[in-house]
């Protein structure tokens, strides 16, 4: 069947695309190559043996997403990842995130919509929950006010598929709300590349233990946890890939229980920086460079995943340890390095 992949040279969207090729599927992604290099083709390729198409055009131009739709009337199923992802940047540009991650969204949908049937998978995030109540955070955990325009518009994004779905009911769609995806494919083809400072941990720590950065900073040891340092659940980015191909597989043969569906993916497990920061040591062989500075404000003490939804319904469990993501990180990160 004919896939689209928007964001499709991104992070997951690349390991998303080499997952949909690994069992067949015709896949056309659709990249502006704002924050994505062409290159990810050639690490697709080399994984698959196959290079997916690739249109390169800003889904914020509606003509362009219009075009596209008449010009591939045989599209199947969307795995929309094409949105702006920094916390803090979203804080600084609230309407650049407005109109890039919700604007785009419509575009789609208004074309989704005028076929006769059309799966739809949306990347939604964690930080719909806010600081939850109750750990582990279940999908039926309460909506909390957003603490930046991108995580609000992950929940006004959700909002808009729900009330779509209601009145289009030929349209089927799941939103999945990831934890914190790492790692890269374990051939070192495709991986995370930042672009500058990374906002993320794991990059932050291989570019420190590389020799990149010069320390790795910790925000906080005074959270109420086991070590003091904040916990999240890192989810080993090949798992989360498949997450996607698992849900789209069940919309496409009719499986879904109703037509707007959200399943929380994650490991279920949550780590603390310094148990991340204690694996990257065991797999590297190398002592971290690192210092406990104050905590950031917006960050939240804990937040992990109850799976039991995706594991009992979607039939889709994690299946890689901290460990191995960690290795996968850092082989990445010598390659990289290597070919610069």
């Amino acid at each position: 069947m004919k896939i689209v992949v928007t964001g499709g040279l991104g992070f997951i969207g690349s390991h998303t695309v080499v997952e949909l090729q690994n069992i067949g599927h015709d896949v056309v992604i659709i990249d502006n190559c704002s924050n994505s290099s062409r290159d990810v083709l050639k690490g697709i390729t080399a994984i698959t043996g196959k290079t997916p198409k690739l249109e390169v055009f800003d889904l914020r131009e509606k003509s362009k997403v219009q075009d596209f739709f008449k010009r591939h009337q045989d599209v199947q199923g969307l795995v929309h990842f094409a949105a702006s992802k920094a916390v803090g940047e979203s804080v600084e540009k609230p309407l650049l995130y407005y109109e890039n991650n919700l604007g785009t969204l419509v575009y789609i949908l208004q074309e989704l919509s005028q076929k006769k049937e059309a799966s739809f998978i949306f990347s939604s995030s964690c930080t719909v929950y806010g600081q939850a109540d109750e750990l582990p955070i279940t999908e039926n955990a309460p909506v909390k006010p957003a603490e930046s325009p991108y995580g609000n518009t992950k929940q006004i994004g959700e909002e808009i598929i729900r009330d779509t779905c209601k009145v289009v009911p030929r349209l089927k769609a799941i939103a999945l709300r990831y934890f914190n995806p790492i790692g890269s494919h374990p051939t070192a083809q495709i991986g995370e590349l930042p672009l500058g400072v990374p906002a993320n941990l794991v990059p932050f720590i291989t570019q420190t233990g590389i020799g990149i950065r010069e320390e790795l900073s910790v925000f906080g040891d005074d959270y109420p946890t086991e070590d003091g340092t904040a916990v999240r659940d890192y989810i080993h980015v090949v798992d989360l890939a498949k997450a996607h191909v698992v849900a789209l597989e069940r919309l496409l043969q009719g499986k879904n229980a109703s037509n707007f569906e959200v399943f929380n993916v994650g490991t279920g497990t949550g780590s603390s920086v310094l148990e991340v920061i204690k694996s990257f040591e065991k797999v590297s062989g190398k002592s971290l460079n690192y210092k406990i500075v104050d905590r950031r404000e917006g960050d939240i003490t804990a937040a992990y995943a109850d799976t039991t939804k995706a594991n009992e319904d979607l039939g889709w469990k994690s299946e890689s340890t901290l460990d191995e993501a960690m290795t996968s990180a850092w082989k990445w990160e010598q390659k990289v390095r290597s070919i610069e």
